[in-house]
C-alpha cells in the first residue's frame, strides 16, 4: 500500500500520520500555555515534530538519502550545544535567531523549489500556483532570516539598540519592498534559467529589506519584533508547504503563524502602540534630555544610594543607617505583610534572579504575602521575567500578570522594583507626546512605599525620565549592580531580624540567651521531632550532631516520629537512618505521646500540621480530629522552622503564638541548628 493512497475520508497513511502530529503540536501549545504542564507541552510538540520528520522521510521515500541524515545529525548536535550553554540572559536572541533559521529554510526550500524545474527538465509538474507560492514562500523567508540577524544582533548588542534612522529611510525601504515584488512576478512568469536569475535576486531583496525594516526598530520593542518575525517564520513555511504540496508543513507553519501574530497583537495591546508605529521605529527616543537631571535631583530617601562607587552627592550608602527625617526602608520591609516584587530587564542582565528568590524568601519568612508583578513586555521576549523566575523555582502561582495585580498596588506595603524602567513609570499616564504615552503600566507609584533596585537613574529604552527617581518620603533608590544591592540589602533585613530577636520580638525568643541557655543545658529528657522541612533543609546531619551534643551533656534523647511525618512512609526514618541515628532511639507517636508532659525540653525541626495543637479544636478545618505529636505538653519547645506560616492544611498553629515556654528559631534548618550549638556552647 502506497503512502499517498486514499484510505480514509480521501485521506493517504502519511496525511493521517501528519494530522496526528499536527494535533500533537497544536496541544503541545495548548500545554505551554499553563506553567504547571509547559514542560510536558513542550515534550509533546518535540516529540510531534519529530515523528513529522519521520513521516516525511518514509512517505517521500527519501530514508535512504545520506547526506539528510548527515544534515539532521549536525543540526541535532548544534540545537543540543546551543541549548546547553546558552544563559538565560541570552535566551531573546536564542529565540530570534532560530526564529532565522526556520525563515531561511522557507527560503531554502522555496528557492530549490524553483530550481528544482530547471534541474529536472521539465519531468516534475509545477504549474502557476506552485510558482506563485515558491516566490511568496522565498520573499517571506527571506525577510525572517535576515530580520531575525538583526533583531538578535541588537539583542545581544552586537548592533546598536537605538533605532537606525537615515535620511530618507522610508522610501528606501518601500522602493527596496516594491523592487523585490517586481522581480518575484518577473519570476513567475519566466521559465528555466531565467526564472533562476530572478529567483536569486528575489532572495536578495528580501534579504535586504528585512535589513532594513528590523534595524529601526529600538531595543525596547524588539519584544513585538521577535513576536512578528516568529509569526512570518509560520507564514513562510506555510507557503513553501503549498509550493511543494506538503499538508503537514502547511498545517505546522499556520499553527506557528497565527500563534505568533496573536502573541504580537496582544503585545502591541499592552504597549499601546500600532504595529505600524513599531516598524516605523517611531516609539524610541533617540537623543534623551533630562536623564542626568533626573540623577542629580534625587535626594532625601528617594536620593540614590549606591553601595559601590560614591556618588556625586555622597548619598548614605544602604548598610547605612537613614539619616534623621528619611524612612527607615529596612525597617519598612522587615514589617510589611503585603509585598509584591516588579522584575524587569535589569534584572535579566545582573542576573539577580537567584538574589530576587532569596529575597522573596526572606520576606516571606518575616510574615509577608509575597507577589511578582509582570508587564507583558519586561524583558526582551514575551514570557522573559517567567522563565527567569521560573528558573530559580519562584513558584507559579506567586506570578501575577498585569490585569491581575494592578489594583492591588494602592493597598501593597511595599513594592520592590528589580531592573524595570519603562514599565513603572507614571510618565506614560501624563506624558502626551512621548513614546510611552497611554501604555499600560504596573501602578507602583500608588503603593505605601517602593524600592527600587536599579543601575542608574537614566531613562529606559522609551527615553522618558521617570519621576519616581524624583525626590520622595515613600520611594527609596538602591543603585547599582542588582546581584550585588538586593543581597545586601537582604544582609540589612538580616541585621534588623538579629535585633529583634534579641530585643524579644514576637518571631523570636520571649526569654533572653542566657535562659534559653540555661533551659537547654539543664535539660534531662529530650525528644526530637522532626519534619518534612528537615528533609528540605536537608538538617538531618545537624539534627544527629545536636542530639550527640545533649547526650553528652547528660541528657535522655528520643526521637518523635508521626506516622505521616515527610513525603512517604518512613521518610524520617530513612532521612536519620542516613545519618546513623540508632534506631532505637526512633519512636512512634504512640510509643512516646504520653511522655512530652514529663519531658524537659521538645525540639522540633521542621514540623508543622503534625505538631499543631489546633488538631484539637479547630473544628471544621482539615486537620480537626487527626492525632498529633503533643508536643504543647512539654515543659519547653524549641522550633526550628523556617517560617510561621501555616503547613500545608493551611491551620495557623498556636505554638507560634507569643508564649514563655516556647522559642521559635526561624531560617534554614541546617544553619539555624548548627548557631544554635554554638550559641548554647553545646
Amino acid at each position: 500500500m502506497s503512502w499517498k493512497e486514499a484510505i480514509f475520508l480521501g485521506l493517504g497513511l502519511a496525511d493521517i500520520l501528519g494530522l496526528i502530529c499536527v494535533i500533537g503540536t497544536v496541544w503541545g501549545i495548548k500545554m505551554m500555555s499553563s506553567p504547571t504542564t509547559a514542560v510536558n507541552g513542550n515534550l509533546l510538540g518535540a516529540a510531534s515534530m519529530a515523528g513529522a520528520i519521520i513521516v516525511t522521510l518514509v512517505s517521500e521515500g527519501i530514508v535512504g538519502i545520506g547526506i539528510l541524515w548527515v544534515a539532521m545529525a549536525v543540526g541535532t548536535v548544534l540545537g543540543y550545544v546551543m541549548a546547553i550553554k546558552v544563559a538565560m540572559i541570552e535566551m531573546p536572541q536564542m529565540v530570534a535567531l532560530l526564529n532565522g533559521f526556520g525563515g531561511g529554510s522557507s527560503a531554502i526550500v522555496s528557492l530549490m523549489t524553483l530550481v528544482a524545474t530547471v534541474w529536472t527538465a521539465g519531468t516534475v509538474t509545477f504549474g502557476a500556483f506552485e510558482k506563485v507560492t515558491a516566490v511568496l514562500g522565498l520573499i517571506v523567508g527571506g525577510v525572517t532570516f535576515s530580520g531575525s540577524l538583526v533583531a538578535a544582533g541588537k539583542l545581544a548588542a552586537k548592533i546598536n539598540q537605538r533605532p537606525i534612522i537615515f535620511e530618507r529611510q522610508s522610501a528606501i525601504n518601500n522602493l527596496a519592498l516594491i523592487v523585490t515584488m517586481v522581480l518575484g512576478v518577473s519570476a513567475i512568469v519566466s521559465d528555466g534559467t531565467g526564472m533562476v536569475v530572478y529567483a536569486v535576486l528575489v532572495l536578495i531583496g528580501s534579504l535586504a529589506y528585512g535589513v532594513l525594516f528590523t534595524i529601526k526598530v529600538g531595543g525596547a520593542d524588539m519584544p513585538i519584533t521577535v513576536s512578528l518575525l516568529n509569526s512570518f517564520s509560520g507564514v513562510a513555511a506555510s507557503i513553501s508547504g503549498f509550493a511543494i504540496g506538503n499538508p503537514l508543513l502547511i498545517a505546522i507553519g499556520a499553527v506557528v503563524g497565527a500563534s505568533g501574530l496573536i502573541l504580537t497583537q496582544i503585545m502591541c495591546r499592552a504597549m499601546n502602540r500600532t504595529l505600524g508605529q513599531v516598524l516605523a521605529g517611531k516609539t524610541t527616543v533617540l537623543h534623551p534630555t533630562h536623564g542626568q537631571k533626573a540623577a542629580a535631583g534625587s535626594a532625601g530617601p528617594s536620593r540614590p544610594v549606591q553601595p559601590s562607587g560614591a556618588p556625586a552627592q555622597a548619598p548614605p550608602t544602604a548598610a547605612e543607617p537613614a539619616p534623621a527625617g528619611e524612612p527607615n526602608y529596612i525597617g519598612i520591609a522587615w514589617s510589611a505583610k503585603s509585598v509584591i516584587v516588579v522584575p524587569g530587564y535589569g534584572m535579566a542582565l545582573a542576573q539577580a534572579q537567584g538574589d530576587v528568590k532569596a529575597l522573596m524568601d526572606r520576606l516571606e519568612a518575616g510574615g509577608a504575602e509575597v507577589k511578582v508583578a509582570i508587564h507583558p513586555v519586561a524583558g526582551r521576549m514575551p514570557g522573559h521575567m517567567n522563565v527567569l523566575l521560573a528558573e530559580v523555582d519562584v513558584p507559579y502561582d506567586k506570578l501575577y500578570e498585569m490585569d491581575q495585580v494592578n489594583d492591588e498596588f494602592a493597598k501593597t506595603d511595599l513594592v520592590i522594583v528589580v531592573g524595570a524602567n519603562d514599565v513603572i513609570n507614571p510618565a506614560a499616564n501624563t506624558a502626551e507626546g512621548t513614546p510611552i504615552y497611554g501604555m499600560p503600566i504596573l501602578n507602583v507609584h500608588e503603593a505605601k512605599h517602593v524600592i527600587i533596585f536599579n543601575y542608574d537613574t537614566k531613562p529606559g529604552y522609551a527615553g522618558v525620565d521617570n519621576p519616581l527617581y524624583e525626590p520622595s518620603d515613600k520611594v527609596t533608590l538602591l543603585l547599582g549592580d542588582a546581584a550585588t544591592t538586593v543581597r545586601k540589602f537582604m544582609g540589612d533585613i538580616e541585621a534588623t531580624a538579629t535585633a529583634t530577636a534579641s530585643a524579644g520580638g514576637s518571631a523570636e525568643p520571649a526569654e533572653s540567651k542566657a535562659e534559653l541557655v540555661q533551659i537547654t543545658r539543664e535539660a534531662r529528657s529530650v525528644i526530637v521531632v522532626p519534619g518534612y522541612g528537615m528533609a528540605l533543609a536537608q538538617a538531618q546531619g545537624d539534627v544527629k550532631a545536636l542530639m550527640d551534643r545533649l547526650e553528652a551533656g547528660g541528657a535522655e534523647v528520643k526521637v518523635a516520629i508521626h506516622p505521616v511525618a515527610g513525603r512517604m512512609p518512613g521518610h524520617m526514618n530513612v532521612l536519620l537512618a542516613e545519618v546513623d541515628v540508632p534506631y532505637d532511639k526512633l519512636y512512634e507517636m504512640d510509643q512516646v505521646n504520653d511522655e512530652f508532659a514529663q519531658t524537659d525540653l521538645a525540639v522540633v525541626v521542621g514540623a508543622n500540621d503534625v505538631i499543631n495543637p489546633a488538631a484539637n479544636t479547630a473544628e471544621g478545618t482539615p486537620i480537626y480530629g487527626m492525632p498529633i505529636l503533643n508536643v504543647h505538653e512539654a515543659k519547653h519547645v524549641i522550633i526550628f522552622n523556617y517560617d510561621t506560616k501555616p503547613g500545608y492544611a493551611g491551620v495557623d498553629n498556636p505554638l507560634y503564638e507569643p508564649s514563655d515556654k516556647v522559642t521559635l528559631i526561624l531560617g534554614d534548618a541546617a544553619k539555624t541548628v548548627r548557631e544554635f550549638m554554638n550559641e548554647v556552647g553545646l
